[in-house]
């Protein structure tokens, strides 16, 4: 017989592990959110220094399960503080993150998928087409990451880098319910925020599952010119797309749609632009956020000049829709979602791998003695 593939501890939130725990090794629930604690508060990998769990349980878990998490093999710091990690999957597929510092505050910008299906135009991400989904311990363990990095949990994770959340549902739910949870990184549903170019269906599932904060790639005030730039808008056009973001909000009168629009010179930035962005909002709480666009290699689209950004922020908060221009971050470096994994990709592993020491404990571990 071959071996059999031991189960990946970190593809699973609490209520996975309890079940593990309870069912298959006929154990105790709380071993299972012990064993989660360890592993996303305090970083450990190795079973044997999980010391208040019994040792005859450690060697069962020995037996059936380990730790896997994919590994930073690149860094890229920006004069700003920013950071951009590539990270190496198992079977050598590379995927980035980015750490965005503001203050008290430390955003997570995180990947779903190798690459993305989706096909935007003005998206460098899709210039290199779509590979493969990320499983939970991939999503989440991008966060583990950065959180031994940084040294702590971040303040907001988002559903922003390569990849489309929805169309990876299952592990990308299960990843931010490890984000959420008090055993681990403990990030309020307001600081959790996946952005989704459309995916209708499954935008209405997380309703059912999830009350995570939404951001939506809209880019376009009408189906025309939307077409064009985010093609699943012709399977889900704005007429489907909007009523099933007002629904997915309409319990929560503290929450907003954020919408992300890249501003694009000659394309969708003009007041008449904004002046069919204000109808097609109305009615939906919102928050707009203006990103000028950021070039890279191949591209025929420009940023839109800062003065014409202005104009088009100052006609919606006319309205009364809530409007911010997002600051270039990581200017310096390169900044759009995928161009670094596309720069690195052929350099050799020796060349890119970095020592990456052990991880430490984020905050002190429970006591307790081998048994």
């Amino acid at each position: 017989m071959g071996d059999v593939e031991k189960i990946n501890l970190a593809d699973l939130d609490r209520e996975a592990m309890e079940t593990l725990f309870a069912e298959r090794l006929g154990s105790k629930a709380f071993h299972g959110r012990n064993v989660l604690k360890w592993i996303h508060k305090h970083g450990v990998t190795d079973f044997d220094d999980m010391t208040d769990v019994p040792k005859k349980l450690r060697a069962e878990l020995d037996e059936i399960a380990e730790i896997r998490l994919p590994e930073i093999v690149f860094e890229q710091p920006a004069r700003d503080g920013t950071i951009k990690w590539i990270l190496e999957l198992l079977d050598g597929q590379r995927i980035e993150t980015v750490y965005i510092p503001e203050g008290d505050r430390s955003t997570i910008c995180v990947s779903s998928q190798v690459g993305c299906a989706l096909d935007c135009s003005f998206c460098s991400t899709a210039q290199q087409g779509f590979n493969r989904n990320l499983t939970p311990a991939e999503i989440i363990g991008q966060v583990w990451q950065a959180t031994r990095e940084l040294g702590r949990s971040p303040t907001n994770v988002v559903m922003m880098g390569m990849g489309e959340p929805l169309a990876n549902f299952g592990p990308v739910v299960t990843a931010m319910n490890l984000m959420q949870d008090d055993l681990t990184y403990m990030i309020s549903k307001y600081r959790v925020t996946l952005s989704t170019s459309g995916v209708v269906p499954n935008l209405n599932r997380l309703r059912e599952v999830s009350d995570v904060s939404l951001a939506v790639s809209l880019h376009a005030p009408n189906n025309e010119l939307r077409d064009q730039l985010v093609p699943i808008n012709r399977k889900y056009p704005l007429e489907v797309l909007i009523p099933a973001c007002r629904e997915f909000i309409k319990d929560d009168k503290r929450r907003k749609v954020t919408w992300e629009y890249v501003m694009l010179d000659g394309v969708n930035d003009s007041i008449q632009h904004a002046k069919q962005l204000i109808r097609l909002l109305e009615g939906t709480p919102s928050k707009i956020n203006l990103i000028p666009f950021n070039p890279f290699p191949g591209t025929d689209y420009k940023t839109s000049p800062p003065e014409r950004v202005e104009a088009f922020r100052q006609k919606l908060m006319k309205a009364g829709i809530i409007s911010i221009t997002r600051k270039t971050r990581g200017d310096d470096i390169d900044a759009a979602c995928g161009q670094l994994v596309g720069k690195v990709r052929d350099k050799s592993r020796r060349q890119l791998r970095r020592q990456v020491q052990k991880p430490v404990a984020i905050s002190p571990p429970p006591q307790g003695s081998a048994q």
